[in-house]
């Protein structure tokens, strides 16, 4: 019998939950929780309360929460990089950063073709180092969590950035508002989400799968799962190749073959969730006021080095 932190709609679900597990609350009192990292040589969560310019971060030795950084130029999506630093998006810089092992920010990117970029949203580290990450327009759609601007690009792309290069390509650009991203487990696949809901009357509400290509070109990028309720967003992969994303009740959970398996039924909307602990085993939810986390029967896809 599961607890009534879990809905099962598909028998492969179960294998994958324990039955006297509970979603745990480990926080509240932010206005947008977004963008978890992991970083498992401090054994801390980082995460993003967008509206009031903070980054906040959870100590899993003690259960300790502190300010990391405030202000934080609005951060939005968190990722490590192969190093163990923090990359992250920022809404009111329109940059892609990074947090040095002296403490100091960089700047990675922040223009495409001489054009500020919006507002990057979210972003993940492939094996080989590159950074790829979307660029919707919400940092700059009001004041609220950033800075009202027109956009210079006139549209919301998705990029691949070589930090050792600096190179910047534009990877995707058939979006309305690309959002949260992740890759297979062999990176064979990049999973895109698209929310152009919030912009376009009837608009997407859907993942997207494309196949990596040579050189990280991609390909395909037929809907995979498209939104029962609300809007997705940030999400995750496990090491069975299960897409983990947030949702409007909480965090549903897709076998790989596009087939809506179960949901982690949480009472506020879901903006983000990342697996971290030193099994990888613990799911943390970043939910609207609050940070939660529940206990999985699998992992996640850990970080592949090049």
């Amino acid at each position: 019998m599961l607890s009534d932190s879990f809905e099962v709609l598909d028998p492969r679900f179960t294998a994958l939950v324990f039955g006297n597990v509970h979603v745990e609350t480990l926080y509240t009192g932010t206005r947008w929780a977004e963008g978890p990292a992991y970083f498992p040589a401090g054994r801390y969560l980082l995460w993003s309360d967008i509206p009031n310019d903070r980054v906040l971060r959870w100590d899993e030795t003690s259960g300790a929460v502190s300010e990391f950084m405030r202000p934080c130029m609005n951060h939005n999506g968190h990722s490590v990089d192969l190093q163990g630093r923090l990359v992250a998006c920022e809404h009111r810089g329109r940059c892609v950063s990074r947090i040095g092992f002296d403490g100091r920010r960089a700047v990675l990117a922040d223009r495409f073709e001489g054009k500020r970029l919006n507002s990057p949203n979210d972003l993940v580290v492939k094996s080989d180092g590159t950074i790829w990450f979307t660029d919707p327009t919400y940092g700059i759609d009001s004041d609220y969590e950033g800075d009202a601007a027109d956009s210079e690009i006139g549209a919301s792309l998705v990029y691949r950035l070589d930090p050792a290069t600096g190179a910047l390509r534009a990877v995707a650009t058939d979006f309305v508002k690309p959002n949260g991203l992740a890759f297979s487990p062999d990176e064979s696949l990049l999973y895109i989400v698209d929310t152009g809901a919030t912009h376009v009357p009837d608009g997407p509400r859907h993942i997207r799968a494309f196949t990596v290509g040579e050189g990280g070109a991609l390909s395909g990028g037929a809907v995979f799962a498209t939104c029962q309720v609300g809007l997705f967003d940030g999400l995750r992969v496990d090491v069975h190749g299960n897409i983990w994303t947030s949702a409007g009740d909480g965090v549903h959970c897709y076998a790989p073959d596009g087939a809506l398996i179960g949901k982690i039924r949480i009472d506020e909307v879901v903006a983000n969730v990342e697996f971290g602990g030193p099994k990888r085993n613990r799911l943390f939810i970043c939910a609207t006021t609050s940070l939660r986390a529940v206990y999985l029967n699998t992992a996640g896809a850990a970080p592949r080095f090049g």
